[in-house]
């Protein structure tokens, strides 16, 4: 089948053939040359080479060709090809070509780190990619989604991404989740059957469709369409999710408004008064726009995707995968994390500690009608049942027993029954959440007699049920139904005048050392609310145990009854989020999201993913459901607080150094360019060519590349931190003046004490700035004094080379093609003295800014606004 029919479409031969949803199961088998046990191995490979990859992503080509094409569409490389252009027209083939190997240079440079920084990522992507389930050689495995093919037969449960578009041949109690095709909010059914011809996707009910997830239910399903010929391909730009711009990305738009404004204002003062000064039109215009571009840290985006790249490498090396880079920067700024209890900050080792029954004692039926259960079951696999499966012994009995039917377990119900038939006859067994279980018990089994569950009778069950989650016990319900046998078709409406038959115990212990790793969390300013389905009592006596706040308790029933603003006042002022509903969560994510809170999210299920897409760092771990993993920002590869802690400090220091390129490139380069635009007003010549302003801002962007390497303070690591535009402005105007103030100083020095000539002052010129701009890096690079943080060994060796390179450019056998000359020695001894005493006042004003602030980078602050 390779495409997708379209209703009353028809063959060769003339014959109506009808859309796969529209067509029988046999036929279907026959178009797609399959069978009820799968395909071959060989044929599946056959297929993978006829179809390709099931995946919609664009080939690495394209890639390439975006991530080159991105360099030259910057604006600030249009006005440099603008402005080498109104150069060749006028005849300067030399500066035209001059500007256009710098312009070349600067976006291949930016290419070639940003496109290593994007292979990088996606290969740390593909280290969690997804799986799927299906029939092999006639046996269930499991295999790379991206190797689904047309005709092999995929199996479902509850938590999985459906790989492919498909056709259902067998369900049970099937719902599927298609808001990421449809936008509906609600699961919606699936059956075996066919539907109408000319029925919509939403119509469509034997069928699922790839991007889809189940949230609860099994099916068997016949896949038909993979890859670019799935529904989900045909409307992709209209499906892909629009993630909400994150604080990191508001912050550089802000920035680059900002610089925009800045750099327009110079380009039209300069070149204004240039021209009344009556100089040269095209050389007044070329300097102009090199100031501008001069005063703009062009190679912004490529330095945020390389710090970020390299940010995500060292992360992986501690388990931690960063699917979407953005959600580094929000890692950096987060202050509140939201996790359930079991596996995070329990043991997540689940032990079946004891089988009760109602009158408080050890019970052997309640062990197997347990045992039953869980071990007849096939929907989502859980710890309870594993428990369960592990800590029995004598399995025999389940010999006299025969599987009927099951009905799958489900958020609203929080029940799981299997019907078996043994020697007794048929009987349903039941297990579930203790309220939803007594929700349909009429009787109770006491003893060797079924009474009537009566109010006594349910006040001491609560009394024991409440008594033992005090103790930090998880319990779980256990009925049971005799029941006519039909042979099929028992539902969820089956689940009714249960007999209450005993308590299973559980004990999931706090993990060892939880109790520190929090208080290394609140240590960083980031603290954790607990949202969680289990009861209040078990909830409360945890986090008792593990040092969290417990004095403010939210229950789900009534979040139920509150309005969102209500929730909204609530919810940072809460501890603990008790018997949440699934669905509630993204309910108490936006709540805290709208408090002015970076929210994290740590989340494993399937009903998790809302509220993983809410919050502004989803987090889940390798062995989450698909759903889980596919909307996660972030996959810790173990469920360990420890882990994610070093993530977080990882992540600070990415967004410190990111910061760090853009406060120091925006000082240093706005010092320079407002001397020499003062400069290029009262000296009778232009202070710098523009092919030497162009070539001093792409070498002083060499080194800006190994910031990525730079070694962080550790006070920037113990705060979150956030985007603030004043603070640069405040650093760019403290630190641009005293750059300026030596350039005017250095003037000085070249026209009285040295009577340079013109192409001496612009080479001598040229030399300052550049040093004066390397030493910026240095001293501005930390907080403290610059001897007592030492710079990485790539960002010291590469400032070291440009500075050699800035000294020895103008003795090189190319240079008068820049305009410069050999300078003799006491000319650049000075130069380099001025260069000396720039450094110490710099380094003395950077500790009275300081003084002044808080420790940590000027261009962040406290969390606390959005």
């Amino acid at each position: 089948m390779d495409s997708l029919a379209e209703p009353h479409t028809t063959d060769a031969d003339g014959n109506t053939q009808w859309p796969y949803w529209a067509q029988p199961q046999p036929e279907l088998f026959n178009e797609l040359k399959s069978q009820l046990s799968g395909l071959t191995s060989a044929e599946a490979a056959l297929r993978l080479q006829k179809y390709g990859p099931n995946t919609v992503d664009a080939g690495s080509g394209s890639s390439v060709f975006r991530t080159l094409l991105k360099q030259f569409l910057s604006p600030l490389v249009l006005i440099l090809i603008f402005a080498a252009g109104v150069a060749a027209s006028v005849g300067e083939l030399h500066d035209a070509l001059i500007i256009g190997c710098i312009v070349l240079a600067s976006s291949l440079l930016g290419f070639t780190q940003e496109y290593r920084a994007s292979r990088a990522v996606e290969s740390l992507r593909k280290s969690v990619s997804l799986s799927a389930t299906v029939l092999r050689d006639g046996t269930a495995r499991a295999v790379p989604a991206e190797a689904v093919v047309p005709g092999d037969i995929i199996r479902l449960s509850a938590g999985s991404l459906v790989p492919a578009d498909a056709v259902i041949l067998a369900s049970l109690d099937l719902n599927v989740s298609e808001a990421a095709l449809t936008g509906e909010t609600f699961p919606v059914g699936k059956a075996p059957g066919t539907s109408p011809p000319q029925a919509q996707i939403g119509a469509r009910l034997n069928c699922v469709f790839t991007g889809t997830s189940v949230r609860s239910g099994t099916a068997t399903a016949l896949a038909v369409a993979t890859g670019h010929r799935t529904e989900f391909a045909a409307i992709a730009h209209a499906v892909t999710r629009q993630l909400p711009e994150t604080d990191f990305s508001r912050g550089i738009r802000r920035f680059g408004y900002l610089m925009t404004r800045i750099m327009l204002v110079i380009v039209f003062v300069v070149f204004v008064a240039n021209l009344l000064l009556q100089r040269p039109l095209i050389d007044s215009l070329l300097f102009s726009l090199a100031l501008g571009v001069g005063l703009t840290p062009e190679l912004l985006p490529a330095i945020i995707s390389i710090t970020l790249a390299r940010g995500a490498r060292v992360m992986a090396r501690q388990g931690v995968i960063i699917r979407r880079l953005e959600a580094m920067e929000n890692l950096g700024s987060m202050d509140l994390l939201c996790t359930d209890k079991t596996g995070t900050l329990t043991e997540g080792v689940i032990r079946l500690d004891g089988c009760i029954a109602v009158d408080g004692g050890r019970s052997e039926r309640v062990r197997l009608l347990a045992l039953l259960n869980a071990s007849l079951q096939t929907g989502l696999t859980n710890p309870l049942d594993e428990a369960i499966l592990t800590s029995v012994g004598d399995v025999g009995k389940l010999a006299d027993y025969r599987k009927v039917e099951e009905i799958p377990y489900d958020f609203a119900r929080k029940r799981l029954s299997v019907v078996v038939e043994g020697k007794d006859g048929t009987e349903l067994v039941c297990k579930g959440a203790v309220a939803n279980i007594l929700a349909v018990c009429t009787t109770a089994r006491v003893g060797s007699e079924v009474r009537s569950l009566n109010s006594k009778l349910r006040n001491a069950v609560d009394e024991r049920f409440r008594t033992w989650s005090e103790e930090g016990i998880r319990v779980i319900a256990v009925a049971t139904r005799r029941i006519a046998s039909k042979g099929a078709g028992f539902g969820k409406d089956d689940e009714a005048e249960l007999n209450l038959e005993g308590f299973l115990l559980f004990l999931d212990p706090p993990k060892s050392g939880v109790k520190e790793v929090l208080a290394e969390l609140k240590h960083r300013g980031i603290h954790i609310k607990i949202i969680s389905g289990d009861n209040r009592y078990v909830v409360k006596h945890l986090a008792a145990t593990i040092g969290l706040k417990c004095s403010h308790l939210l229950t789900g029933g009534e979040i139920a009854a509150m309005s969102s603003d209500a929730l909204f006042a609530r919810a940072a002022k809460t501890d603990l989020f008790v018997e949440i509903d699934p669905n509630q969560k993204e309910q108490i994510i936006k709540a805290l999201r709208r408090a002015r809170h970076v929210v994290g999210y740590l989340g494993d299920g399937i009903n998790d993913a809302p509220a993983l897409h809410e919050a502004d760092v989803g987090i889940s771990v390798d062995s989450a459901v698909d759903v889980a993993r596919e909307a996660a920002d972030i996959v810790l590869l173990r469920r360990d607080l420890d882990v994610l802690t070093r993530g977080i400090d990882d992540g600070r220091r990415t967004f410190a150094n990111t910061l760090k390129y853009i406060s120091i490139a925006t000082s240093a380069n706005f010092g320079n360019m407002i001397s020499m635009a003062v400069a290029s007003i009262f000296l009778p010549f232009l202070p710098l060519l523009a092919k030497q302003i162009l070539l001093n801002n792409l070498l002083a962007d060499v080194p800006s590349m190994a910031i990525a390497t730079d070694r962080v303070e550790h006070a920037d690591v113990l705060r979150p931190r956030r985007w603030n535009i004043a603070s640069i402005v405040r650093f760019m105007f403290c630190f641009g003046p005293i750059s300026s103030l030596f350039d005017f100083l250095t003037i000085s020095f070249l026209l009285l004490a040295m009577g340079a000539g013109i192409d001496q002052f612009r080479t001598g010129w040229f030399i300052e700035s550049l040093i004066t701009q390397l030493v910026t890096m240095l001293i501005l690079r930390t907080s403290v004094a610059s001897w007592k943080s030492r710079p990485s060994r790539l960002l010291l060796g590469t400032t070291v080379l440009i500075g050699i390179v800035a000294i020895a450019l103008p003795f090189l056998p190319f240079s008068s093609t820049f305009g410069f000359v050999p300078l003799p020695a006491p000319l650049l001894a000075g130069l380099l003295g001025i260069s000396l005493v720039f450094a110490v006042t710099l380094e003395i004003a950077k500790r009275l800014f300081f003084r002044r602030r808080s420790p940590g980078h000027t261009a962040v602050r406290k969390t606390g606004s959005r």
